[in-house]
């Protein structure tokens, strides 16, 4: 297998990049960019720690991130499952990327930035759901922040609901989990995951 093994390799091989590609990189919210990350309800959440590299799905019920001001957003840590890779990753290196996805735009929006965790009760309490607030809240202070290209949203037909795929036709994690570990009960697991989760939501 040919393997490039220098960024000129890759230049020679690609090219110039485009000149929208370039001067569409900020490094701060312009109000197009805010309009942008207020409509989206989901983010993933890229990290880096000694142990290696994580992404995180994170999600909420309207707009994922709070934007403190056009530098600065707000991503507080609903519950999960308490593994904190990436809040661990964080703490140690505060280098972080997000990718925010709007369901029906072929638009992703894409922010590069470092971070903190902070459980300062003026922050945490700001963020209410159901009566609970998250442990921790993940700052942002924004680098960049830009539009990525739609062609992977259009090549993959993402919102198209005829392409969706039938969950039942999936394993589930309870069957993905019983092929890990022997004598996992996964069809006990998969019974409770619904109602697990409506209770542990927030």
């Amino acid at each position: 297998m040919q393997a490039v093994t220098s960024v000129e390799e890759l230049q020679a091989l690609y090219g110039e990049p485009g000149q929208t590609s370039l001067l569409k990189v900020t490094p701060f919210l312009t109000p197009e960019y805010r309009r942008m990350l207020e409509a989206s309800p989901f983010v993933a959440l890229a990290t880096v720690g000694p142990e290696g590299l994580d992404c995180s799905p994170r999600g909420d019920a309207s707009t994922v991130i709070h934007i403190e001001d056009e530098r600065t957003l707000m991503l507080p840590d609903w519950r999960g499952n308490n593994r904190i890779d990436s809040l661990s990753n964080i703490v140690r290196d505060p280098r972080v990327a997000l990718m925010f996805l709007i369901p029906g735009s072929n638009n992703a929006m894409r922010v590069n930035g470092r971070a903190i965790v902070t459980v300062d009760a003026e922050v945490t309490t700001r963020f209410t759901m159901d009566g609970r607030h998250p442990r921790s809240v993940i700052v942002i202070a924004i680098e960049e922040v830009y539009s990525q290209c739609a062609r992977a949203l259009i090549r993959s037909d993402l919102w198209n609901p005829q392409k969706h795929r039938d969950p039942s036709a999936l394993p589930s994690v309870g069957e993905m989990m019983q092929t890990i570990k022997a004598g996992f009960d996964g069809a006990a697991y998969d019974r409770e995951w619904p109602d697990r989760a409506r209770s542990t939501m927030w």
